[in-house]
């Protein structure tokens, strides 16, 4: 870095003394290094001389060595990432979109939390009170339309885009929760809860799509972790408005109503966002694609980014929609697998189970509202998450879930050993909490997240639908199962087995991420696409 300082402070001390103002490719914040951004003087003379004259070939010759040979460290801001009185507002013109789209899982985490508490109330109302089984199938059928609704999208997001499906998935959401909010038998709610599951099925494959494709490179990772933050944030306030629900039998349908509402707002909002501009150059609207990278990502990206894009394109089959069988070829059979041994280990990892048995744990210790242990819960969910917003660009998709699954395996480990071995029954409920939000805790950093982060990045921008909704199938059907056969576990083998299953799983999940994950963080799409497949190598070699 000493040695571009001083290169750069000879050329500009020649006679002629200034970079022009008419070579854009040399923007001076490129040109100064750390040292010298830091001295206002040359910041300024800088800015002031440059329009003065020109630079002969030979100045302009090294300068443009320079600007390809001096590396850019991490906190030098880019053409997408300008700073503002050195706050970095580079993410700020994709946030409004990413916003919209995270609203989906915000309805996501509503739908989860909702039927924790009343669901015994709506059981009671439509006359199925005691049943075990039909209440777990109120749960469970919409567990049916999230995998339906997943396998389904794909098509509709290679024919119509992000932005028209995330308005026609409104449709299914918004009359599903109607449908149940105004159940007056177990079949309508059950073809209510069917619905929604369907919409949020097509949600939690459009969202992490869209996210990686409208978000710039710099800022992908922490982008798209506002998806998981969203689903904090509905679950907490579910719960948070399912507390009247105590004391107040039909308070159910309210809340069922009120899940209207983000629906509404995604239809609106999404009439004013824009379309991926990947999808955009895809269907040959290019000039549409271009006006969308200059207004999110900055001017200075346009031709670079469209470059990429038809770069990737040219590779690819003439026609929009992909095919199934084409999951069978390399490299997305590959970037298929991973998708799908991710999601199956996290969800053998044993999340939902932890989950659905930490208010036990919370009564044990004398914490008897459900209600507050399932809003700590949330709570420390909500701050994992955040931690991941932060981290997630910073150390990079690998080392966090990594890292996550580590976490988790010691803070199963610790449950294992609170429940097991002859302690103090304080000591021993004290350590049962601690382990349990532990757990939670290091999976919102890095499982949660991730997960969802880095599958779409894996995957080529042809089969990215195809990819994403195989791998979110294998999600629902993990979901089930673990669900179904949770308690018969516990019940048979004990807690501290299958909780000590649960971390062998988490730390085989860290070993799988070591040794098959490749690190994305400030990579763009089409680089990543470009190093996985070899087509495409040999393409750009020949050229």
């Amino acid at each position: 870095m000493a040695t571009a300082t001083a290169t750069a402070t000879t050329l500009l001390n020649q006679p002629y003394r200034a970079v022009p103002f008419t070579l854009p490719s040399l923007p001076h914040r490129r040109i100064c290094s750390t040292g010298v951004r830091n001295d206002p003087f040359f910041s300024v003379d800088l800015r002031l001389r440059r329009r003065k004259a020109k630079v002969p070939p030979a100045a302009d010759k090294q300068l443009r060595e320079l600007k390809t040979n001096e590396p850019e460290s991490e906190d030098s801001p880019s053409s997408s990432g300008d700073r503002s009185g050195g706050l970095d507002v580079g993410w700020l013109p994709a946030f409004p979109h990413v916003l919209i789209a995270s609203m989906s899982n915000f309805l996501f985490g509503y739908h989860i939390g909702v039927m924790n508490g009343p669901i015994v109330s709506i059981a009671r109302e439509l006359g199925f009170e005691g049943n075990s089984f039909l209440e777990g199938l109120v749960v469970s059928i919409f567990i049916a339309g999230a995998f339906i609704g997943s396998i389904s999208c794909s098509s509709l997001v290679d024919r119509l885009g992000c932005r028209r499906t995330f308005q026609i998935d409104t449709v299914p959401l918004i009359l599903g929760a109607i449908v149940s909010a105004q159940a007056n038998s177990l079949d309508e709610m059950l073809l209510g809860r069917f619905l929604v599951g369907l919409g949020i099925g097509v949600n939690t494959v459009l969202v992490p799509i869209y996210i990686a494709e409208v978000a710039p490179t710099k800022y992908r990772g922490s982008l798209g972790t506002i998806c998981q933050i969203g689903t904090c944030l509905g679950i907490i306030t579910s719960l948070c408005l399912g507390i009247p629900s105590e004391d107040n039998p039909h308070w159910w349908r309210t809340m069922l109503y009120i899940a209207t509402v983000p629906g509404c707002i995604i239809t609106l909002g999404m009439q004013f966002a824009v379309d991926s501009p990947r999808w955009l150059c895809k269907v040959g609207k290019v000039a549409d694609a271009r006006e969308v990278i200059s207004n999110l990502w900055g001017a200075s990206e346009v031709d670079k980014a469209i470059e990429e894009f038809q770069t990737v394109l040219k590779g690819d089959r003439s026609e929009v929609d992909s095919k199934w069988l084409e999951l069978l070829e390399e490299p997305h059979l590959r970037v298929a697998c991973i998708g799908g041994a991710l999601f199956l280990l996290q969800q053998f990892a044993g999340i939902n189970g932890v989950l659905y048995f930490s208010s036990l744990t919370f009564q044990d210790s004398g914490i008897t509202s459900g209600a507050l242990a399932s809003l700590l819960v949330g709570l420390t969910n909500f701050a994992g998450a955040l931690c991941a917003l932060y981290l997630m660009d910073k150390q990079g998709r690998k080392r966090l879930l990594v890292g996550g699954y580590i976490g988790m395996a010691a803070a199963m480990f610790l449950v294992v050993y609170a429940v097991s071995f002859p302690l103090d029954e304080d000591l021993s409920h004290s350590l049962s909490i601690l382990g349990t939000l532990m757990y939670i805790f290091t999976f919102a950093i890095g499982a949660g997240p991730v997960t969802g982060v880095i599958i779409p990045e894996l995957s080529s921008t042809r089969m990215r639908g195809k990819i994403m909704g195989f791998s979110f199938s294998v999600h629902w059907v993990c979901n089930f199962l673990v669900g179904l056969f949770f308690l018969e576990l516990t019940e048979t083998y004990g807690v501290n087995s299958v909780y000590g299953g649960f971390g062998g799983v988490s730390l085989l999940s860290a070993i799988f991420a070591y040794y098959f994950i490749v690190e994305t963080k400030g990579r763009s799409l089409e680089e990543i696409e470009m190093s996985l497949n070899p087509k495409l190598q040999a393409r750009n070699r020949d050229n």
